[in-house]
């Protein structure tokens, strides 16, 4: 949400994504895209600012969101590998070995 004045001094919140059009006549009309209008204290260049960082600060949100999941996938796994290089490995029975033959296969005649 942008932070917007009206002419009488009041401030309110607009969703920028509804925007439709900023014009100056000559105070700053923001016509949103059902056709409602308000007139705010801004000039047409600071609405488009405002509706620029908000956007920006979307992406940044997202993208630093991003590097975090990352991160902590990557400790995820790390901890998983660290985990799974101190458990110990199986050794074989004694009674496994005897199962363990190998059988050579049949010559073919030629």
């Amino acid at each position: 949400m942008i932070v917007l004045t009206r002419l009488n001094g009041q401030a309110f919140a607009l969703n920028p994504d509804l925007i439709e059009r900023a014009e100056a006549t000559p105070d700053t009309v923001v016509t949103l895209v059902d056709g409602k209008k308000y007139v705010v204290g801004e000039s047409v260049r600071e609405v488009v600012v405002l509706v620029r960082n908000f956007r920006a600060g979307v992406i940044s949100t997202a993208q630093a969101m991003e590097d975090q999941a990352g991160r902590e996938q990557a400790g995820r796994e790390h901890a998983g590998r660290e985990q799974a290089a101190r458990r110990p490995v199986p050794q074989p029975r004694d009674d496994e070995h005897a199962y363990a033959q190998v059988v050579p296969l049949p010559m073919r005649e030629s």
